[in-house]
């Protein structure tokens, strides 16, 4: 009998076999032939038997035989694949009925063995052995270069979730300075601009918020974030003394940072214009805020008023920095802003991709 080939005389170096057989002149010959593999192989008469070896462990592969007293191989295989980290299972069987092989590999064998009278399968059951071991061995690999990506990944997903952490803290820091400059400052066009300033500051370190108390740091609620968004809005234009109401209309959605913080700013400014020149002094009324998804990959998001009405052409109230913001945050969305003529007040709409 020829000796294993290099590869599996590496493996059977350390490795122990379990062979479960009710006949010990058998089981004697296969102890024999597997032993001259390199491999230490232990017997065991029935299932049971070979269940409570398992249960000890230490077993790297088991070589179960078919025909045993009161149960096959096919009753006591499931028990064994039901073991904790159960070893890899090479199936032994006499039988010429096909569907026993079949039935066993779909019960979780790696391989089988067909016995025959003049015992040539003492040498493939060494050869299944052999590859049922490297078999294992890459399983074993792969699961622990799987546990270590997913180390690598839970570990820069909390780094990443401390950035947007200290992000978000320097960002409300960043507004607090510009809320104490804005108290500092008595022009009243310097002072509305440090206000819008702080506006924008506080839309993007919402984001941030967002992403270190969520799970997927990667994405956001958008209709959770803008609902926030426009609550803060809303406190800081109350505090500036403009009181209209925002009605907020989403649907749920889930977007990438990079969108969010756009579709962000973008409600920012337009819901301040809306603020500051939608309605004349003293006059009532509100500002409705839209998110709606238009088709599988398509966001619409709108916000409008009921007031003097303003449809995007001729020169700008104010400094235009705002439109020029919202265009910019726009072009990142691969998208325009748009304003719907011919209606009562003012809507613009914006298109984009999810």
């Amino acid at each position: 009998m020829t000796g294993p080939p290099p590869a599996a005389a590496g493996l059977a170096g350390t490795a122990r076999i379990l062979y479960i057989d009710d006949d010990p002149g058998l089981a004697r010959l296969v102890q024999r032939a597997l032993g001259a593999r390199g491999y230490v192989v232990e017997l065991a008469a029935d299932g049971d038997a070979g269940l409570e070896r398992l249960a000890q462990g230490g077993i790297d592969v088991v070589a179960l035989d078919h025909h045993m007293p009161g149960q096959t191989g096919l009753d006591v295989l499931p028990a064994i694949r039901a073991l904790p980290d159960a070893p890899p299972v090479v199936y032994v069987t006499g039988s010429e009925d096909s569907r026993v092989a079949v039935a066993a590999l779909k019960a979780g064998a790696v391989d089988y063995v067909w016995k025959d009278v003049q015992g040539q399968f003492r040498e493939l059951l060494g050869g299944a052995i052999d590859t049922a071991l490297r078999q294992e061995a890459l399983r074993r690999d792969k699961e622990r270069a799987e546990a270590e990506v997913r180390a690598a990944r839970d570990h820069a997903v909390m780094l990443l979730r401390e950035v947007n952490h200290r992000v978000a803290n320097s960002l409300a820091l960043v507004a607090a300075l510009t809320h104490m400059q804005t108290s500092a400052v008595s022009d009243p066009a310097a002072k509305a601009a440090l206000e819008e300033m702080q506006a924008r500051i506080s839309a993007i370190a919402g984001i941030h918020r967002r992403l270190y108390t969520s799970d997927d740091v990667e994405a956001v609620e958008l209709d959770a974030y803008l609902a926030s968004l426009v609550e803060e809005l809303q406190a800081a234009m109350r505090a500036s003394g403009r009181d209209h109401a925002i009605r907020l209309s989403a649907d749920p959605v889930r977007l990438a940072t990079d969108k969010a913080v756009s579709v962000g700013v973008v409600v920012t400014e337009l819901v301040t214009n809306a603020y500051k020149y939608a309605y004349p002094v003293d006059a009532a009324g509100e500002i409705r805020v839209e998110l709606r998804r238009r088709a599988e990959d398509t966001l619409e998001l709108a916000v409008e008023d009921d007031g003097i009405g303003w449809t995007g052409e001729g020169r700008p109230r104010g400094t235009g920095l705002g439109s020029r913001i919202v265009r910019a945050m726009a072009t990142n969305l691969r998208s325009g802003l748009c304003y719907v003529p011919d209606r009562v007040g003012t809507r613009a709409v914006l298109s984009f991709r999810a």
